[in-house]
């Protein structure tokens, strides 16, 4: 797997992304429905970076 360095823009970008789900979460009615939505959103995109999710269980 190469190298990939995070640019500035990119950083802003993904904490954007990561206060918008924190405040989806907060303002949630079903606030376990968000969550779950949430977790399987974000398993979609660590396993497309090659990341395996089984792993990451507690």
């Amino acid at each position: 797997m190469e190298d990939y360095e995070v640019t500035e823009k990119e950083l802003k970008d993904q904490t954007i992304r990561e206060y918008v789900n924190l405040q989806r979460l907060k303002h949630a009615d079903d606030k376990e429905q968000e969550l779950a939505y949430q977790e399987k959103i974000l398993k979609a995109r660590l396993q497309s970076l090659g990341v395996p999710t089984e792993d990451l269980e507690f």
